[in-house]
């Protein structure tokens, strides 16, 4: 009986992958488990994502403004990806503002990549859900995909990209008309960010006076989501009638 379930034992052992290996690499999970890339195309839960996507395919300046999960963020990423796949741009930029949530980090350690990464963690999260990891890390070394603050954008022309500039509530009225010029021949940018949810002090966030003048221009398509097109836990969208 006691050889049977130590059979047993030694068989699950073998067959359960454990959650948090015992290693000292620093790599707590397996990319062969985690590393999956999406094949078919995205397709929208909404009407209005649906106008997202269509503006993206038709116009080279879009700037979709809505409240906090509707996929702003990853259907431009994703329409960036495809884009990339399909050779019509040569490189994706993507930025923003390396603002903190109302609190203070202090001063993060390593070097300026690493520095930043906590900023920049939900656009590599959406470009590893569209690319999986080993890609994007292939990618991102040769510079085909590049991660910036919006710091960093000034002097920049931006040449057959594809350009998300990612929570733009966070930029100044300057900030934003410095990225919009850097918009270059064969190029797409994409501005994403709610206005309700600035973390700048009130009157500096220039989202909402840059999208009212750019809706005035044909050429440029301006993209408002709405509560129905939260794509989250259906909580979301309730809780954000009433706070």
């Amino acid at each position: 009986m006691g050889k049977r379930s130590s059979r047993r034992a030694a068989a699950h052992d073998a067959t359960v992958q454990p959650l948090f290996p015992d290693n000292n690499s620093g790599d707590y999970f397996d990319d062969s488990l985690r590393d999956r890339r999406y094949v078919k195309n995205v397709r929208p839960y909404s009407d209005n994502q649906r106008l997202l996507i269509d503006a993206i395919d038709a116009y080279d300046l879009v700037v979709a403004v809505g409240p906090a999960g509707t996929g702003k963020t990853y259907l431009a990423v994703a329409k960036a990806v495809e884009a990339l796949e399909a050779g019509k741009i040569g490189r994706i930029l993507l930025s923003r503002p390396a603002i903190e949530a109302g609190e203070n980090l202090g001063f993060l350690p390593g070097d300026i990549e690493q520095k930043l990464a906590p900023y920049l963690r939900p656009l590599y999260d959406a470009l590893n859900d569209r690319l999986g990891g080993k890609r994007l890390k292939t990618l991102l070394a040769d510079g085909t995909i590049e991660i910036a603050p919006v710091a960093y954008m000034r002097g920049c022309t931006l040449n057959n990209s594809f350009v998300v500039i990612d929570e733009a509530q966070n930029c100044t009225y300057a900030q934003l008309k410095m990225l919009l010029t850097r918009l270059g021949w064969h190029s797409t940018m994409i501005l994403t960010g709610d206005p309700d949810q600035t973390d700048l002090l009130p009157g500096m966030s220039g989202l909402a006076d840059i999208s009212s003048r750019l809706s005035a221009l044909d050429t440029v398509a301006v993209v408002q989501l709405e509560d129905g097109d939260v794509v989250r836990h259906p909580l979301v969208a309730e809780m954000l009638k009433v706070i």
